[in-house]
C-alpha cells in the first residue's frame, strides 16, 4: 500500500510545466548526438574525440559531464562545436591533438569525422608513392609494426565464404 501511494507521488510531481524540453538529438561537429546519454559519452561518438579529448571538452567548456546532452543549451552546444572545430584557440595542449607536426604544414591540428579519413588515406597513399617500408606493408596489407605474420594477420582479410561451391543438381 505504501508503494502505490510513492508511485502516484511520484506521478503527481511529474507535471507538464517542471518537464524539461529534452532534444533527441544535438547536432555537434557534424555529427548527431543521442540526447539522452551524458555529453561525456555523447562526444566520444564523434571520430577523432576520445576519452581523453572529450574530457578536456566538458573541463575548458564548463559542462558537467554528467549533464545529458539533450538539455544542453544553444549557447553550450555552440561553444562546444567552437572547441571541437579549433582546440587550439583555448590552449589545449599538442600532445593531446590528434595530429601533431602535419605533414604538409607542420602545424599541431585536431581533425574530426571525414577529415580524420582523408587525411589518414593520404598519408597512406604518400607512403606508398615514396616507396617505404610502411608503404609496401600497406599495400600488401601486412601488418606494419612488427607483429607476426604466421597466422594472426589473416583473420578477416576476405568477405564472404571460402572454399568450393557445390555443383547445382
Amino acid at each position: 500500500m505504501a508503494e502505490e501511494k510513492s508511485k502516484e507521488n511520484r506521478q503527481e510531481s511529474k507535471t507538464p510545466d517542471q518537464k524539461q524540453d529534452i532534444k533527441y538529438f544535438v547536432r555537434i561537429a557534424n555529427t548527431d548526438l543521442v540526447g539522452s546519454k551524458s555529453i561525456y559519452l555523447a562526444l566520444r561518438k564523434i571520430k577523432g574525440v576520445n576519452f581523453m579529448f572529450a574530457n578536456a571538452a566538458c573541463a575548458i567548456t564548463g559542462i558537467p559531464k554528467d549533464k545529458k546532452t539533450g538539455s544542453l543549451s544553444e549557447q553550450e552546444i555552440k561553444k562546444l562545436d567552437e572547441f571541437l572545430t579549433n582546440p587550439l584557440k583555448f590552449n589545449l595542449p599538442s600532445w593531446l591533438l590528434n595530429r601533431q607536426k602535419d605533414y604538409d604544414t607542420g602545424v599541431d591540428k585536431h581533425l574530426l569525422t571525414s577529415d580524420l579519413d582523408f587525411t589518414k588515406e593520404f598519408d597512406i597513399r604518400r607512403l606508398k608513392k615514396i616507396k617505404s617500408n610502411r608503404g609496401f606493408r600497406h599495400a600488401w596489407g601486412l601488418p606494419l609494426r612488427g607483429q607476426r605474420t604466421k597466422s594472426n594477420f589473416r583473420r578477416n582479410k576476405r568477405k564472404g565464404a571460402l572454399g568450393v561451391k557445390r555443383k547445382k543438381k
